[in-house]
C-alpha cells in the first residue's frame, strides 16, 4: 500500500498537478502523458493519429499490386485471387465502384497492406469497405474513410467476421462504425477517429465475440453525429461499445475527447481487463460497465472526464450521482468462468473528473422485466426469460439469479484528485457513491421497496478500501438522498474506505 502512494505521489507531482498557482494546465488532446503520469504503453500509442507508421514503399514478395487510378480495383482482384493471397495497395486514393453496396469481400487468410499514402475513400457514397464471414484478414498501414454506414452498421469487418487483424490502420471520417468485430479480434496501434457513431462496435448477431485485444490505440472524436441527440436513450455512442463480449484485453489506449462515453460494455459482457490507458476529456464517462460480469479495471489515468454530462445533468436539478466511472448492475460472479470473480478497480489515478466511482443497480431492471432496456436478454445464469416470472421469481434461486447484480466490487489502491477551481464547479461534481432505487414496477417484482438498496450498499460485498483522496469529496450511500462526509462514510454501518487517506488541498 505505501509504495503505490509514493509512486502516486511521485506522479502527480512530477506532472505539475500540485494544486500550486501557476501550475501548467493541459488542454484536452495535447497528449496522454502531460498530465498524472500516463502509462508507458498508452504513452507509446498517444500519437498514433498524428504520425501513423509507414506501410511498406515496395510490393511484398508475391503480392498483387492494386492501382488506384482503376475503380473498384480493390474489389475485383479480391474476387478474381485466391485465399490467403497479400494485396498492396499503391499510393494514392483508391476507391470502390459509385453502387452503395460495392465492397471488398475477403477470402480467408488475405492480408491487405497499405504503401505510403494509400487510402481507401467510400466517397460518401459506399456504405462498407471490408464486408463478408470470411475468417483470419488482415488489414494493415491503410486509410479507411468517408464510408456512410447506417446506424449499428460497421465499415471494415461489416459482418463481424472472426479472427481479424487490424492494425497500424486510420479509420476515420465515417457514419455508423469505423470498426465492428468478431471473435478474437485484434485491433493494434491503429487510429479510430471522427466516425458518427462509434469507432468500433463490438457487437455480433447470433453469439458473443470472444478472447478481443485492443491495444495501443488513438480513438478519439467518434460519435460526431451525437445519436443520443437524436436518438434520446439509445445507449448507442461514444469511443467503443462492447456487447455480449466474452474475454477482452483494453491495453494501452489512449481514448479521448469522444462525445459520450470512451468506453461502454452493455449487456453480458464478461472476463474484461482495462488496463494501463489513458481516458480522458470524453463528454461523458470514461468507462461504463452495465450489466456485465467480472473484469479488472487497473493502471489507467482517467482525467477530465465527464464534464460535458455530468454538468448537464446537475444543471437540470437531477440528483443521481452520474460518473466518470460507472458500474451499472455489474459485478463479479464466481459461477461465471473469467480471469476473476470480482470487479477489481485498483490503481488507478482519476483526476479532475465530474465525480468518482458510481456503483449502481436499477431495482425495476431485471431479466423478463419491462423495465430492462435490453429487451429480451436475461442474466448469464437463468438460460429462460420466461422463467423469471411470479410466483418463481420471488424464491431461490431465481430471486437472485434474475437480478444483474453490482456485488463483489473492490476499489482499492487508488487515486482520486478533485480540484473543483479545474473542474469549474460548486456542486455535484464530488461524489462517489454505491445506491440503488427504491423499487416500485413492475407489480409482480418481488425486488420492490428498499431491499436492493440496502443489499447493494451493505451486503453484497462492495468495499473501498486503502485509496488516496485529495480535494472535497463527498459519498452517496443507498440512495441519492445520503449524502455523507468521509467520517460518516468510514463509520457503521457503511464502514468503507477503511485504511484510505483524505486530504483537503486539490493536487499533490
Amino acid at each position: 500500500m505505501a509504495k503505490w502512494r509514493n509512486w502516486a505521489l511521485v506522479v502527480l507531482a512530477a506532472a505539475g498537478c500540485d494544486g500550486e498557482p501557476g501550475a501548467p494546465e493541459d488542454k484536452p488532446g495535447a497528449g496522454p502523458s502531460a498530465s498524472a503520469g500516463a502509462p508507458a504503453a498508452a504513452a507509446a500509442a498517444a500519437r498514433v493519429c498524428a504520425a501513423p507508421a509507414a506501410g511498406p514503399a515496395q510490393a511484398p514478395a508475391g503480392a498483387v499490386t492494386v492501382d488506384p487510378a482503376v475503380a473498384g480495383d480493390l474489389a475485383a482482384k479480391t474476387k478474381s485471387s485466391p485465399p490467403k493471397t497479400t494485396f498492396w495497395l499503391l499510393p494514392g486514393t483508391h476507391r470502390l465502384d459509385p453502387d452503395r453496396f460495392a465492397q471488398v469481400l475477403p477470402k480467408e487468410g488475405n492480408s491487405y497492406l497499405g504503401a505510403p499514402g494509400a487510402v481507401l475513400d467510400g466517397g460518401k457514397t459506399n456504405q462498407y469497405a471490408f464486408g463478408g464471414a470470411a475468417p483470419d484478414v488482415s488489414i494493415r498501414y491503410l486509410t479507411v474513410q468517408n464510408f456512410v454506414a447506417p446506424q449499428d452498421e460497421g465499415v471494415v469487418n461489416h459482418e463481424s467476421a472472426d479472427g481479424w487483424v487490424i492494425e497500424h490502420a486510420t479509420v476515420q471520417d465515417n457514419s455508423g462504425a469505423g470498426l465492428m468485430a468478431g471473435a478474437r479480434q485484434q485491433v493494434r496501434a491503429s487510429c479510430l477517429r471522427g466516425n458518427g457513431q462509434y469507432g468500433m462496435n463490438a457487437y455480433k448477431g447470433g453469439g458473443p465475440i470472444g478472447g478481443l485485444v485492443i491495444e495501443g490505440n488513438e480513438i478519439t472524436g467518434n460519435n460526431k453525429d451525437d445519436w443520443e441527440r437524436r436518438k434520446p436513450g439509445c445507449g448507442c455512442t461514444g469511443g467503443v461499445k462492447f456487447w455480449a463480449v466474452n474475454g477482452a484485453d483494453v491495453r494501452g489506449n489512449w481514448v479521448h475527447d469522444n462525445r459520450g462515453a470512451g468506453l461502454w460494455a452493455d449487456t453480458n459482457n464478461n472476463d474484461f481487463r482495462i488496463e494501463d490507458n489513458v481516458l480522458e476529456a470524453n463528454d461523458g464517462a470514461a468507462l461504463i460497465y452495465e450489466i456485465s460480469y467480472n473484469a479488472v479495471i487497473r493502471n489507467n489515468v482517467i482525467r477530465k472526464n465527464n464534464w460535458v454530462e455530468g454538468r448537464r445533468s446537475a444543471e437540470r436539478g437531477d440528483d443521481f450521482p452520474f460518473a466518470t466511472v460507472y458500474l451499472s448492475e455489474s459485478g463479479g460472479e464466481p459461477r461465471v468462468r473469467a480471469r476473476t470473480d470480482k470487479i477489481e478497480v485498483d490503481r488507478n489515478v482519476l483526476e479532475n473528473n465530474w465525480n468518482g466511482i458510481t456503483l449502481w443497480e436499477n431495482a425495476d431492471r431485471f431479466c423478463n422485466s419491462p423495465a430492462n432496456t435490453s429487451s429480451g436478454v436475461c442474466t448469464l445464469l437463468v438460460d429462460r426469460a420466461d422463467r423469471c416470472a411470479a410466483p418463481g421469481i420471488s424464491g431461490p434461486p431465481l430471486y437472485a439469479d434474475c437480478r444483474w447484480k453490482t456485488q463483489r466490487v473492490d476499489i482499492h489502491d487508488n487515486r482520486f484528485v478533485l480540484d473543483t477551481s479545474v473542474v469549474d464547479c460548486t456542486a455535484k461534481c464530488d461524489r462517489m457513491a454505491v445506491l440503488a432505487n427504491y423499487g416500485t414496477y413492475p407489480d409482480w417484482s418481488p425486488y420492490q421497496g428498499e431491499g436492493v438498496a440496502e443489499q447493494i450498499s451493505l451486503k453484497q460485498q462492495n468495499r473501498w478500501h486503502d485509496n488516496v483522496y485529495v480535494g472535497p469529496w463527498k459519498f452517496v450511500a443507498h440512495d441519492p438522498s445520503k449524502v455523507l462526509d468521509s467520517g460518516q462514510w468510514q463509520a457503521p454501518p457503511y464502514q468503507q474506505d477503511q485504511g484510505s487517506t483524505f486530504g483537503p488541498r486539490a493536487g499533490g
